[in-house]
């Protein structure tokens, strides 16, 4: 960078707040001197000094004078109680920052120069403040006129925790980051600069006991003699190398020492404490020296020697079910461990994920005295749209027994709702924080990138007074349960395209996006535009929207269609094809889809407000439409939404000067791909209804639409394989099974093969060879099952399996004709739906009855308003009252019994009117990122 002559920058701290000699406000000011050193400004700082408040009226120049501010810039520094600070914020009238993390930055143009002042409510938001500036600084080719137009304003955080989650899964490819020191320092200070505040490291996540059947990796897994030699115990590694468990130690302490510094807490994942993976019996590492007989004394001991031994460690995570390896019930061991933390001598946060957590099991992580965090998964193991299921599938629901009770009895029975939501946690008045984890089972390789959904994740991040949410990284579960390979963390194969070593800066969009988003969900957009620009000049705006378009994809996708909730099992974003006609064959799919396990019989992840394909067409042909989004909404929404993708990318192409630079390829390919995904799930889901048609009215002309749009599908897929093939790895390793490794090029074969079983039909009905061999079998080939939601509810750990009765191929006299259960139909049609406008009371008084009002407007002859609501409790149903007229508005009320509770509610409206149309309220925006539904909290 060249030198900016006569322009010099000065950095003073307030002599009189002790705030501004905190390590972390230290650390940012030597950044904010090394950036803007880097952008050829000559910097020095003037050390601990008493502040001048510059708000002297006269001496400050109008924006017409502007062109002549002398170009030196002073930067003060200082906290929310100092004098000097509290004379500018009144000055300036802005509030005085009190909220933890929360700043103001004030810009003073006088005659002697440029003034800004950073003031912090604690020593986090003088860090922000600080990297705001050199964030500016360094995303403009002018550093000077960045700094001088910088505005006078204040931010505070809305989620109280932003977590990253980084996961060692693999010792043959996560080693080479873990001991990277380098890497450490980079990756905290971006996290720092993005505003997160929270890192999970996360040892023995990777591996889920009693489902690791012959896995040899376990590197970690039973962390402690990885890390530590315990006094009184001869635990140990068998196979570690000399010196490595100090060398973990070691490092484990740097990244401890540097989080902190950066202002960021640093948080331990003991995700596994089975020091055997007893259907793995060939592991790498041995662990000799422990039995039942001392697991718990030793796991007790370790962990406070751990916690003591490495104070930098903030908290510690914790899996308490069967798959972090106890057996339960487990609650006699887990209180013999958890007095090892209660004994460290000092505040220690425990983050126990709550799969299967019930009341007796948070008492005691309770009674520790120390604070407890629950973190449910947000959307199962995967990445859904930005708001909380409003309704689990029905197998979710508690069962009575399992036929694992050696392993299970808690987690498979009465526990079960807890597996993949928030469950029955958010009561009012609770005494534990609850922190919402996105799973990485949606999208693990492309760059996912969307301003309006992260922004929506956030203000969800608050749910019911939720502290916040944690993201599981990009590459996540990389080379997982054995699967790791030397170099394997490259997704490259394109040379040109290669990271060497730093795929993480692959995703540097993602987390500025994540994290200044998560702070505030209403971050100016020029935060992330500005690196934008840098990277892409003009093409910058395409390429932001292509990246918002294609990123709304798979998470529709994963709502609408959840064929498992398991992410080793379902990952949409490199799919494995699942049948639309029933075959009977086995699928990776059958445990945990219902019968006849089919593409149509799979139920969404929110079964309230999205239909399954075939309980839509029985609806259809029943004329008995619910308000529920549909799987032909779904695809037009896919449709338009890979179409924008492309027409931005389109328009980028064009505009971004050179197109093979690396950084624009990379995300054109992740676009087209993410695009290409969207055209695909699009033509399946249309091919699915018109097949599930097919089997119940025995139409051909449906056959043969279904059998298109399967072509279509093919085609898309054929485009995403033409996109990536030579561009990334062939075999992209998330898991040691087939499904969770390979290509878009290696799922070819499997679409091929179920359309060509869908062709069989179309011929054998053509042919009239299908009537016979019904005959023959006495069964109907051309019908599907129809289960109740009670049929789904399963026994053990997968979903029950049944038989279910065949639907025959039927007459239908109140059917809805084809052509008008499609959503271009409704937007044809002559009749206009009416608004619902409501006002939500937002807080209600236990006790008390809660009336809800609606008013209609426009056409609203022959249109029911249904109002359905239930505590936000995932166990319990939903309420359902049909709204009665009063006063010119439709009233209806939840009862003061029903609000006498200590968990808050949830609504939602559902509008039908009597042409077979129905739809909900308040429904989903374009950029499906708003809440589809009401939340009401208890006033204090």
């Amino acid at each position: 960078m060249t030198q900016i002559n006569g322009v010099s920058v000065t950095i003073a701290c307030d002599a009189s707040d002790s705030l501004t000699t905190h390590d972390s406000v230290s650390w940012a000011i030597t950044q904010l001197q090394t950036v803007l050193t880097r952008q050829g400004l000559q910097v020095s700082h003037a050390g601990y000094t008493s502040l001048k408040p510059t708000i002297d009226a006269a001496a400050q120049l109008s924006a017409a004078d502007s062109e002549v501010i002398p170009e030196s810039i002073h930067i003060q520094v200082s906290g929310a109680d100092s004098a000097v600070s509290k004379q500018l914020l009144r000055a300036h009238s802005i509030e005085v920052p009190e909220a933890a993390e929360a700043f103001s930055i004030i810009n003073n143009q006088t005659a002697e120069g440029t003034t800004i002042t950073v003031i912090g409510a604690d020593a986090n938001g003088l860090v922000y403040g600080l990297l705001e500036l050199a964030d500016r600084a360094a995303y403009s080719e002018e550093p000077v006129a960045a700094l001088q137009a910088v505005e006078t304003y204040s931010d505070k955080p809305h989620n109280k925790v932003r977590s990253i989650n980084r996961l060692f899964v693999s010792e043959v490819e996560d080693k080479p980051w873990f001991y990277d020191l380098t890497f450490w320092d980079e990756y905290l200070t971006e996290l720092a600069g993005q505003r997160f505040n929270r890192l999970h490291l996360a040892l023995g996540m990777g591996y889920d006991y009693g489902h690791n059947p012959n896995v040899t990796d376990n590197y970690f897994c039973f962390a402690y003699p990885y890390l530590l030699d315990v006094p009184g115990y001869e635990v140990r590694a068998a196979e570690l190398a000399d010196g490595e468990m100090e060398r973990n130690l070691e490092t484990l302490q740097y990244i401890g020492r540097e989080a902190k510094r950066r202002g960021i807490h640093f948080q331990l994942g003991i995700w596994t404490h089975a020091f055997v993976q007893e259907d793995s019996p060939n592991s790498d590492y041995t662990i000799t020296g422990i039995d039942e007989s001392n697991h718990a004394a030793y796991c007790r001991d370790a962990l406070k020697l751990l916690l003591e031994t490495c104070p930098e460690i903030d908290g510690v995570t914790i899996r308490t079910h069967y798959e972090g390896g106890i057996p339960e019930p487990a609650h006699l061991f887990w209180e013999v461990v958890m007095s090892g933390v209660k004994a460290c001598g000092r505040p220690v946060e425990i983050d126990m994920h709550t799969k299967g957590v019930d009341d007796q099991m948070l008492q005691l992580f309770l009674d520790t005295g120390m604070p407890v965090v629950l973190s449910p998964k947000f959307w199962a193991e995967h990445m859904g749209l930005p708001y909380h299921q409003a309704g689990i599938r029905p197998w979710e629901l508690p069962v009575a027994s399992t036929d694992r009770p050696d392993l299970m009895s808690i987690t498979a029975t009465y526990r079960r709702f807890t597996r993949y939501g928030y469950g029955d946690y958010l009561k009012e008045g609770r005494q534990y924080g609850v922190l919402h984890r996105i799973w990485p089972g949606t999208q693990r390789v492309l760059l996912w990138a969307d301003p309006a959904m992260a922004a929506g994740y956030s203000r969800r991040g608050s749910f019911c007074g939720s502290i916040g949410v944690e993201l599981c990284e990009p590459l996540a579960f990389k080379g997982r349960k054995g699967s790791g390979k030397e170099g394997g963390r490259e997704p490259y194969l394109d040379s040109t395209l290669q990271l060497d070593g730093q795929e993480w800066k692959k995703y540097l969009y993602y987390y500025r996006l994540w994290g200044r988003l998560l702070y505030n969900p209403d971050t100016e957009p020029e935060v992330w535009q500005r690196y934008l620009r840098q990277q892409f000049h003009s093409a910058a705006a395409d390429c932001e929207q292509a990246l918002a378009y294609a990123g709304r994809i798979l998470p529709l996708i994963t709502t609408a269609h959840l064929p498992s909730a398991a992410n080793n099992v379902y990952w949409p974003e490199i799919y494995t094809d699942q049948t639309i006609v029933s075959t009977g064959e086995p699928s990776p799919y059958d445990f945990d889809t219902p019968a006849p396990k089919t593409f149509g019989s799979v139920s969404p992840l929110d079964s309230a407000l999205f239909y399954r394909v075939d309980d839509f067409v029985d609806d259809c042909l029943r004329n008995q439409r619910s308000g529920k989004m549909t799987p032909l909404e779904v695809a037009d929404r896919l449709s338009d939404m890979a179409e924008s993708a492309e027409k931005h990318l389109g328009t980028a192409q064009s505009l971004v000067g050179d197109s093979t630079e690396a950084a624009y390829r990379r995300l054109a390919v992740d676009v087209a791909a993410q695009a290409g995904l969207g055209h695909f799930f699009a033509h399946k889901l249309r091919a699915a209804v018109a097949y599930s048609w097919h089997e119940r009215t025995g139409s051909i002309e449906r056959l043969e639409e279904a059998l298109s749009s399967y072509r279509s599908a093919k085609a898309a897929w054929e485009q995403i394989v033409e996109r990536t093939k030579d561009v990334y790895q062939p075999d992209q390793v998330y898991g040691h099974v087939q499904i969770m490794r390979g290509s878009w090029a290696d799922r070819l074969e499997g679409i091929d093969a179920n359309i060509a079983v869908m062709e069989q039909v179309h011929a054998k009905l053509l042919s009239g060879v299908e009537a016979a061999a019904d005959a023959e079998t006495g069964t109907d080939t051309a019908a599907s099952a129809d289960p109740s939601a009670e049929a789904f509810i399963p026994q053990a750990a997968s979903i029950q399996e049944f038989i279910p009765a065949a639907v025959t191929v039927g007459h239908y006299p109140d059917a809805l004709a084809y052509a008008d259960i499609f959503p271009a139909a409704v937007v044809g049609s002559a009749k206009v739906r009416p608004a619902c406008e409501h006002k939500s009371p937002v807080h209600y008084r236990k006790g008390a009855p809660v009336e809800l009002r609606v008013k209609l407007l426009g056409p609203a002859e022959g249109v029911k308003v249904t109002l359905l609501y239930r505590h936000v409790n995932q166990a319990e149903a939903y309420e359902t009252v049909t709204m009665s007229e009063k006063d010119g508005l439709l009233t209806a009320t939840i009862p003061a019994a029903y609000t006498d509770s200590v968990y808050p509610l949830v609504y939602y409206f559902e509008l039908q009117e009597d042409q077979g149309q129905a739809w909900l309220v308040p429904g989903f925006d374009a950029d499906l990122s708003n809440q589809p539904y009401y939340e009401l909290t208890q006033q204090a």
